[in-house]
């Protein structure tokens, strides 16, 4: 008899911990589930997973890929009945090959005086509703949903698609007291297993069972028992500067690297970097455009063509990409991929834009190289082994006389050498069909800058008159040249409401055009100071960067990823004449992160009869880890508060 053992890779740290003595909760509803008020680890929680638990495993019979759930969550109040609404997503990959869920008992508890009440799920109220041509909805909503309920609910799953085991997630939108996860794979399979967001588990064991499966032939496999514990769990609460939260979300994730018969057959489904580039360098939509050679002297201009700076010639057929094709709004990079039909619609996708840029400029003699990334709303990709889709954005590495550029010609605001922010997500994989592709880092050159310089002085009605001048680079620069480009009026209207103590005159803008890499304006302005009296209160900042601290939660447990390193300076110069003096002024501050990994200082002085004030606020990182959460929620507590209860006290001489 042919017997086959168990092959299993588990990217996981197996260090078991020991169990609570404290007793696990199980699916059985108690009378302490329906009288919980709240939970006393999340007061904020407006529903909370009491237990869950999901076991996976091959059918001896037909060999489905068959998982079993339940379900036992506390409803505490109306903005938690949202949890009674059911949803599962099943796949069909044809008439032939589908998933199934079968078995789907729900019931709602409710505690009505001494009295448990008890009302169950009607089957003829579950639904199937389709979702695309390859998922199906299974939808229904738990019966008698009131405050204080306690809803159950549990299915079973077939799936015949064993290179897609099924995964687990720890961690959702309210808390969970228990999440447990049971998975017995057959040797015959081979996964790499990948435990997402960063936390522990509590629970972490492995066991092997002999001949868990046997076939016709005689032939057997013994099987891996995993069991996957997490307790307590945080609600995964989003918050801004962040990518997706699929990025951080705890959970299990299978990727099948190789199949084993029992006939001896051996498939492998996870491949090497060398193996995917030579795929390809011959794949349609990618390879065969990318190798593709365009005319170029039917779509670039003489005068591009006489160019002989490779710089200035690279930037002409940017320009001239970026302002003649525009980018549909598909992210498609290895489907409808065809430089021909982008040239005769002037309208394609990502990939369709960028292979023109990349053709025109290899054929023109610049050094060009496609680099294959995920987005920031799309989640990281896979660096241990190729995921292809993993993958939706394609831009263009571009090396110039020693120098590189990474470029993206699908929006019209772009400067050269700058890419969405969308595409600020780490690193991608820049693809060299003759040297292999490599991961590369994905970052800008330099820091964004935001300067608000405002010189002021009174005037003979004693009202505060001057000018402001602002000047932004980088992404703040994007920002602007969006902003106002896109539409004047609307721009400067928006400028003029942020203050209703402020009019706005004058405003001129000396950025050349739509891609320039600095935004510069100025405008004057002027202030009524209302009851003047023998004394005058003046909150300097009459432009703040930020009103309000955007880092609320008590606690962050992923990361805080502006995109890019950035730094604000606010100044002002206040000309006091022969009428005012200045009997108080704020105190100095300078707040410095662990590291010097950034910094606001605030500093002011009296020169005379001017006084001038600067404020700065520096990120010298891109994206900071969980740990420096409380740090920076601090120093953003200070900017708020500098900004906001400043005083310069004012007496008439």
């Amino acid at each position: 008899m042919k017997h086959l053992l168990l092959l299993f890779t588990v990217l996981l740290s197996f260090s078991s911990i020991a169990q609570s003595e404290k007793k696990d909760p199980v699916f059985r509803v108690s009378l302490s589930d329906l009288k919980m008020k709240s939970y006393e680890k999340d007061s904020t929680a407006n529903a909370l997973v009491l237990y869950e638990y999901g076991k996976s495993y091959v059918d001896r019979n037909d060999f489905d890929l068959v998982t079993k759930e339940n379900h036992k969550i506390k409803i505490f109040n109306k903005e938690g009945f949202d949890n009674a609404n059911v949803v599962l997503y099943i796949y069909k990959s044809n008439s032939s090959n589908y998933e199934s869920i079968k078995n789907i008992l729900a019931t709602t508890y409710n505690l009505e005086g001494d009295k448990v009440t008890k009302t169950q799920l009607d089957p003829e109220n579950i639904y199937e509703e389709k979702y695309n041509d390859n998922f199906t909805m299974i939808k229904f909503t738990l019966p008698n949903i009131k405050e204080g309920s306690v809803i159950t609910y549990s299915y079973t799953m077939r799936s015949p698609f064993m290179q897609k085991y099924h995964g687990w997630e720890f961690q959702g939108d309210i808390p969970k007291v228990y999440s447990e996860y049971n998975a017995s794979i057959p040797g015959n399979w081979l996964y790499h297993i990948k435990l997402v967001g960063g936390k522990k588990l509590s629970t972490n064991t492995q066991d092997l069972e002999k001949n868990c499966l046997e076939m016709y032939s005689g032939a057997s496999a013994d099987c891996s028992i995993a069991k996957y514990v997490m307790k307590d769990v945080p609600a995964f609460i989003e918050e801004d500067y962040m990518t997706t939260k699929s990025n951080y979300l705890a959970r299990i994730e299978y990727e099948l690297e190789t199949f084993r018969g029992m006939n001896g057959l051996v498939k492998h489904y996870t491949k090497k970097w060398k193996d995917v580039d030579k795929e390809l360098k011959t794949e349609k939509d990618i390879g065969r455009q990318l190798k593709k050679t365009v005319n170029v002297e039917a779509l670039l201009s003489n005068d591009i063509l006489n160019m002989v700076n490779p710089l200035d010639k690279a930037k002409a057929i940017y320009k001239y990409v970026q302002k003649e094709y525009t980018w549909n709004k598909e992210y498609h990079i290895f489907k409808d991929v065809s430089v021909k039909k982008l040239i005769e619609n002037k309208s394609g996708n990502i990939s369709s834009i960028n292979i023109l840029l990349h053709n025109l400029l290899r054929d023109s003699g610049i050094d060009v190289k496609p680099v294959l990334l995920s987005t920031r709303g799309n989640g990281f990709a896979t660096t241990i082994f190729p995921v292809l889709t993993d993958f939706n954005y394609m831009l263009v590495e571009a090396s110039i006389d020693n120098k590189t550029y990474v470029l993206d010609a699908t929006d019209s605001f772009l400067s050269f050498g700058q890419i969405p922010f969308r595409c600020l997500n780490r690193y991608g994989r820049r693809i060299d069909f003759e040297e292999g592709s490599k991961w590369i880092d994905i970052k800008p050159n330099s820091k964004s800058f935001v300067l608000c310089a405002v010189d002021l002085k009174f005037d003979d009605a004693q009202n505060l008159i001057g000018s402001v001048k602002g000047r932004t680079t980088g992404y703040h620069a994007l920002n602007s040249r969006k902003a106002y480009f896109s539409n004047t009026t609307n721009y400067v209207d928006k400028l003029q409401n942020k203050s209703v103590d402020i009019e706005i005159s004058n405003h001129t803008v000396k950025t050349p055009n739509k891609t320039s890499p600095i935004f510069n304006e100025a405008y004057d302005i002027e202030y009524t100071v209302e009851d003047i009296s023998e004394t005058i209160y003046l909150n300097p900042f009459l432009f703040p960067f930020f009103k309000e601290n955007p880092f609320k939660l008590q606690e962050r447990t992923y990361p805080i990823d502006f995109g890019y390193k950035d730094q604000y300076t606010y100044m002002l110069k206040l000309d006091l004449g022969d009428k005012y003096t200045i009997s108080e002024k704020p105190e100095n501050v300078k707040l410095t992160l662990p590291n010097n990994a950034g910094y606001i200082s605030f500093s002011n002085n009296i020169i005379g009869n001017t006084f001038n004030l600067v404020f700065s606020i520096n990120f010298n990182e891109a994206a900071y880890p969980p740990d420096y959460y409380p740090y920076l929620k601090q120093l953003m507590n200070k900017v708020v508060t500098i900004q906001t209860n400043s005083l310069i006290v004012l007496k008439k001489k």
